[in-house]
């Protein structure tokens, strides 16, 4: 039993947490709004004290409320300026991302080395193929996540070297940074999905003309890119 209260309380304060983060995005909640005390918030919401504190807290690491002393909380009249308003768990997963991508740099841009002078025929075509697939996603506004991952995921099989593909297994789809992030406006704009798709392709390019410098040049740009935008997010 208290292992599933455990378990139980983070989701009832995200929840409560997400409710009013969107209260505060579509304006209900402008800022300098005072927020209800926390025995109006138990009553209104039917949630313990601890899940109002755990709430609270995690609005206030993100930036969205401040505490007036004696007043109460209110919310932040300086709210980040990006247009976009990140959860506490996205900004949790900021530094893992960024290792994440970091690792993926080092490994990643010797894969598309070896995979252009190693890769087979069938195994270009399966670069190739995976994305004309994301193009296809991204032209019906479809999540392009999974295809995105197996256009890596090919690249990673054309070293004919398991330990390349392993290494990029351990991710699975963490390794695709906007599908940890939905609320960034990247992760569904058509202009810079298309953007990642021509960085796709200048990969691809080097690896049909067997171009290992190319390969590894334009993996790393693709990948320090993606790593340069997530750190200006933990700014």
């Amino acid at each position: 039993m208290a292992q599933m209260t455990r378990h139980r309380r983070p989701r009832l304060a995200q929840a409560l947490v997400e409710q009013f983060r969107q209260k505060i995005e579509n304006g209900e909640l402008p800022a300098g709004a005072k927020l209800p005390t926390e025995p109006q918030l138990e009553a209104q919401f039917s949630v313990s004290r601890t899940v109002v504190r755990e709430a609270i807290a995690e609005l206030r690491s993100a930036g969205l409320v401040t505490p007036v002393q004696g007043k109460g909380m209110f919310v932040s009249e300086d709210l980040p300026s990006t247009g976009f308003i990140l959860t506490p768990i996205e900004i949790q997963s900021i530094p893992q991302t960024l290792e994440m991508l970091e690792f993926r740099i080092a490994i990643e841009t010797e894969a598309a080395a070896v995979a252009a002078y190693r890769r087979s025929a069938q195994q270009e075509d399966a670069i190739r193929n995976a994305n004309q697939e994301m193009q296809r996603l991204i032209e019906t506004d479809a999540p392009t996540v999974d295809a995105d991952l197996a256009f890596h995921m090919a690249i990673s099989e054309a070293t004919n070297n398991r330990y390349f593909t392993d290494a990029l297994k351990q991710f699975g789809q963490r390794s695709i940074p906007r599908g940890q992030f939905p609320t960034l406006p990247s992760a569904t704009d058509r202009q810079y999905l298309l953007g990642v798709l021509n960085e796709h392709q200048l990969i691809l390019d080097a690896i049909a003309d067997q171009d290992p410098e190319a390969a590894r040049q334009a993996m790393r740009d693709h990948l320090i890119g993606s790593q340069k935008r997530y750190r200006r997010l933990a700014r």
